[in-house]
């Protein structure tokens, strides 16, 4: 793989691809964490996907240990595993790269195609997890403030979700000792929040429908 796509990308942007093997080597150093299906991964300049690919497939060989005997489970937990990773950036046909490097990474795993439901519903999930922005401002291509969801598996096929700003999840890293990104604090609240959806649920959202918020 080349580490660059053009000379002129590094001197405006800065932008070098990491090598696999290095990106591997990272990742072992936190090797319980991205080997868990629920851990949450953010990776502020994620380019075509390097490291956020690498954390999905850990995730999905964790979903296949875990629960590759079920089927129900196993679609469903691999929807957890993607849903727990999110990436924000700066140029727009890396963030196109990146989603659709994570959809078949994901749709190859289960064996799904384009008309599945799941497989609508990891797009759209992957449309709201992978910002079009910039990590340094915090604020969209259309700036406005980057949103990102917190997505959680209630269990029997169904996800919950509930919406925070980036700047506010970055600014309450100080008044916790892990630093989360979801970390749970009094003060901290969403913006938005959800009835409990299911997978055929998320794939009409590609459609342009809206979910329901709860007052």
């Amino acid at each position: 793989m080349n580490l660059i796509k053009s000379r002129k990308r590094v001197a405006d942007h800065g932008e070098v691809f990491t090598p696999a093997w290095l990106v591997d080597a990272m990742l072992d150093l936190v090797k319980d964490e991205s080997e868990r299906i629920d851990s949450r991964f953010l990776e502020p300049a994620c380019g075509s996907g390097n490291f956020i690919v690498k954390v999905l497939q850990r995730k999905l060989a964790a979903v296949e240990c875990k629960f590759g005997k079920s089927d129900f489970e196993k679609q469903h937990y691999a929807m957890l595993a993607l849903m727990c990773i999110y990436g924000i950036e700066l140029l727009a046909d890396n963030i196109t790269e990146c989603r659709e490097n994570m959809l078949e990474i994901f749709a190859d795993y289960l064996n799904v195609q384009g008309s599945d439901d799941i497989y609508r519903a990891a797009s759209y999930v992957l449309s709201q997890n992978l910002v079009h922005g910039d990590a340094l401002t915090m604020c969209t291509s259309h700036k406005e403030p980057i949103t990102f969801a917190e997505w959680g598996y209630l269990g029997k096929g169904k996800f919950q979700r509930r919406d925070f700003r980036f700047d506010v999840l970055t600014g309450m890293s100080n008044h916790v000792e892990q630093g989360s990104l979801f970390a749970k604090h009094e003060i901290f609240t969403p913006i938005m929040a959800y009835p409990p959806m299911t997978v055929r649920e998320l794939a009409r959202m590609t459609n342009g429908n809206t979910a329901k918020e709860i007052a």
